[in-house]
């Protein structure tokens, strides 16, 4: 049976207490997560992960190990690519349920596109991450190729835009990492005090959640998306995992930011039969 670290009512409390550390100027945004677990849990990984990727197809999907560890991640987002002396990132913030109705596809997107609170969510960190890439990239040359474009994923309509720059000479992947990393989507503005924030708040560690996962050419270029959507199984304890959560704003609605963090969650939910 699944559970949960934190009740709906302790959730929507304490959604309720980061807005007023906004209202104080503490923070502009804050991303919020909780953890949902299975004890004693026998699964097989490799039959739970295909189930996992034909429920919920994504773009930066990757089934993972170390040891007795495992991560069957169904990620629909880029964290950071390069490519030759260019680097880009796309950060999501902005979520909608889809329906199953054809009919009703372009009405939802308008919705998204339309909202004021996802926008608000999605500029703050697209903010952050160019301040990010100005750290690496040559002056003047880092830009917002898309802002608020929406894509429509199996279960959810996402708001994603992307930004991308030009990368000093002398720029190693270290200087990079070092950067950029955490990437926004997962913090929150601004970084440092948001990371306090969530240590104080949120009541599990995240371990490899809100992460990255990826691969590095022999050329140097290198591709890694943001661990969301994924199941973290440990098969020695039997202990399943995952996470979910969302970006709190001044405009944010508690108890919608509880049925987004469900909604996050479905595809994982339905494999595991729940």
């Amino acid at each position: 049976m699944i559970q949960s670290r934190m009740a709906r009512e302790q959730y929507v409390a304490t959604i309720e207490q980061l807005k007023k550390h906004i209202q104080r100027g503490d923070c502009y945004e804050i991303n919020f997560c909780q953890e949902f677990f299975i004890e004693d849990s026998d699964v097989d990984p490799f039959t739970l992960f295909k189930k996992l990727i034909q429920k919920s197809p994504n773009p930066f999907s990757a089934l993972y190990r170390l040891q007795d560890k495992w991560l069957l991640c169904a990620s629909p987002e880029r964290f950071i690519r390069k490519e030759d002396n260019r680097i880009f990132s796309q950060p999501i913030k902005g979520t909608l349920r889809r329906t199953e109705s054809d009919s009703q596809l372009t009405e939802e997107q308008q919705q998204l596109a339309q909202s004021e609170k996802d926008k608000a969510e999605n500029v703050m960190i697209v903010d952050l991450v160019r301040n990010d890439l100005s750290r690496i990239c040559e002056e003047g040359s880092v830009g917002v190729d898309e802002l608020f474009g929406i894509y429509s994923f199996p279960q959810v309509h996402q708001m994603i835009s992307t930004v991308s720059g030009t990368l000093n000479k002398s720029v190693t992947f270290k200087d990079i990492i070092n950067a950029t990393f955490p990437m926004g989507s997962m913090t929150g503005a601004p970084k440092v005090k948001v990371m306090q924030l969530i240590d104080h708040y949120e009541k599990s560690r995240r371990g490899i959640f809100s992460g990255a996962l990826g691969y590095i050419r022999p050329d140097g270029d290198f591709d890694f998306n943001v661990v969301i959507r994924s199941i973290m199984y440990n098969q020695s304890t039997r202990y399943l995992s995952f996470q979910s959560g969302g970006g709190i704003t001044i405009y944010s609605d508690a108890a919608k930011e509880w049925e987004e963090s469900l909604l996050k969650t479905k595809a994982i939910r339905e494999v595991l039969g729940s």
